[in-house]
């Protein structure tokens, strides 16, 4: 039958304003999608060995192994780790590791601070880093909330908070033994950190792990998980879905 004869039976023609509209057909877009990943090494050795070092220079000095004068000497060595690790975060961003990228920006953006306040000598300096370490210990405290997996960045978190918790305390009150106590927590914490870095590169290096680190959950799978698991739910990802 025509387009004619059907409207002269009162049928709605195609192209009428007042036709409902055709259904469109839309195939399925998975088997035609391709997702490339670029696989970069780790940059969580790097970020652990750095917090090391920084540590190490910064407790000696509030434990009094350094003159006061050597304060400029030490904001110097640990003013390089603040370039350091935020080239670790922007390479965990990279490799989709969120958590591990947030934590180490924060300690990139610690360092900076303390090493161009103690270079200025700045007035009341050493209070306003007391309040700066009291932020930084609520953030710790929320961190270690989603990092437990991440048994290795749980670990430095878990004891760096007393660090920050003496540091800010110390800084605001004058208090001598605080400060004492903040520079024996830093030597704990390079410690950690160092014993962490060098069981990251080892299990890179072998490509199992070597030294425990304690990893569960989804820090597990990521690790002895097989390829399936990997790639479970990655269409959901940032940076495949649509928005963050």
């Amino acid at each position: 039958m025509s387009a004619t004869s059907s409207a002269a039976d009162g049928d709605v023609p195609a192209s009428s304003p007042d036709a409902p509209p055709e259904r469109r057909f839309e195939p399925d877009l998975r088997s035609m999608t391709r997702i490339n990943l670029r696989p970069i090494a780790s940059p969580m050795p790097l970020g652990f060995f750095t917090i090391a070092i920084a540590s190490v220079m910064t407790g000696c000095l509030q434990l009094g192994l350094f003159d006061e004068e050597a304060r400029a000497a030490v904001a110097f060595t640990v003013l390089p780790a603040s370039v350091l690790q935020l080239l670790v975060s922007f390479l965990a961003f990279g490799a989709r590791d969120v958590i591990a990228a947030t934590l180490m920006a924060v300690f990139a953006g610690s360092w900076l601070p303390y090493a161009l306040i103690m270079l200025s000598d700045a007035a009341d300096g050493l209070q306003v880093l007391g309040v700066f370490n009291l932020a930084l210990l609520c953030f710790g405290a929320l961190m270690t909330a989603v990092t437990g997996p991440k048994r290795a960045l749980w670990l430095v978190l878990a004891v760096s908070l007393p660090r920050w918790a003496a540091t800010g305390l110390g800084g605001i009150t004058g208090a001598e033994w605080l400060t004492r106590t903040s520079g024996a927590l830093g030597l704990v914490v390079a410690l950690v950190a160092m014993y962490t870095a060098f069981a990251l590169m080892l299990e890179d290096m072998r490509s199992e792990q070597v030294l425990p680190i304690g990893r569960s959950g989804p820090a597990h799978l990521a690790v002895e998980g097989d390829l399936a698991v990997q790639l479970r739910n990655l269409e959901r990802q940032a940076g495949v879905r649509r928005t963050l």
